[in-house]
């Protein structure tokens, strides 16, 4: 794999946009890795500053992008299914297209609001559920797992639980399965099965043991990892081992987590949950960014062209 980049950002909304917008004007290579986020959409927006008019959520990331643009910023729409340490130092990003290292990375995806719809879900949380293989793979050496998702993050999870044992199922909660055809490729060299049921409930007196469809089939599981829709910040966190707490991830006023190079910003890190607000969130995050890479990698910034 080549060297690492200096900083990749994931997500391309408000506060990854402005990020970007510090970091490359400070002649620090930037990559955004993300589409255009859907919560932009084509939402009415009035209430941002120094717009008199009203202008569309669409309108205002793509005036975003191309200010990102215009001071460097690589900007790639893809999707980042896993962030990890790397063992030779720093951190690995993984996309649905290809692998990158990078020495410091800002998580900004934004909230992942995507529940299973499992009634006693909750119960099992810790006892069975995890939303982190990174975190809890280990526990289910050569024990039956299920990932429950439809998409290129469940199928990347459920790969990565192959570290662990070879019982690895997905259950798409109902939904059809939506990965590229190398994914599915992948999925089937691997011998995992793909089940298009919907768990209902979650049984097991001493943690999980199996799950409940609606249809009333059962399959006997120990670990029942959820991956639903794509992959967010919070995911990404929990396999960095960066603090969260209450579902957001936990930053400092300089919105630094716990982890040195890793940083967040706009709704994942939680707060009042506003354009505005993820756009000075993007930006405080960025000029930490700035500060660490100058301090720890000085020579992987860009000298500023004369």
């Amino acid at each position: 794999m080549a060297n690492p980049l200096p900083l990749i950002i994931v997500g391309a909304g408000p506060a990854g946009l402005s990020a970007a917008i510090y970091t490359s004007r400070a002649s620090i290579p930037t990559i955004v890795l993300g589409c255009q986020p859907k919560v932009a959409g084509d939402y009415d927006i009035d209430n941002y500053f120094g717009f008199p008019e009203t202008i569309s959520g669409n309108e205002l990331i793509q005036r975003g992008v191309q200010q990102a643009q215009r001071f460097g910023t690589t900007l790639s729409c893809e999707k980042v299914l896993a962030v990890h340490s790397h063992p030779e130092g720093c951190f690995e990003v993984v996309s649905d297209i290809t692998t990158r290292r990078c020495c410091a990375v800002i998580l900004a995806t934004g909230v992942s609001r995507m529940r299973p719809g499992i009634k006693n879900l909750g119960d099992y949380e810790g006892k069975g559920v995890s939303w982190c293989v990174s975190c809890d793979g280990f526990f289910y050496k050569n024990k039956p797992v299920v990932v429950l998702g439809e998409g290129l993050f469940a199928a990347n999870q459920a790969l990565e639980l192959l570290t662990y044992t070879p019982l690895v199922t997905i259950i798409t909660q109902g939904k059809p399965l939506n990965v590229t055809p190398e994914f599915r490729q992948r999925l089937d060299a691997a011998g995992i099965p793909i089940l298009e049921n919907k768990v209902e409930r979650l049984e097991g007196d001493n943690g999980l043991a199996r799950l409940i469809c609606v249809d009333g089939h059962t399959l006997d599981a120990d670990g029942l990892f959820v991956a639903m829709g794509e992959a967010s910040s919070l995911d990404f966190a929990r396999a960095l081992g960066v603090t969260v707490r209450n579902n957001f991830v936990e930053v400092d006023a300089a919105f630094q987590t716990n982890i040195p190079g890793v940083f967040a910003a706009g709704d994942c890190t939680g707060g009042f949950l506003q354009i505005s607000v993820s756009v000075g969130e993007g930006a405080v995050a960025g000029k930490s960014a700035i500060d660490f890479i100058k301090k720890h990698i000085p020579e992987l910034v860009r000298t500023p062209k004369a």
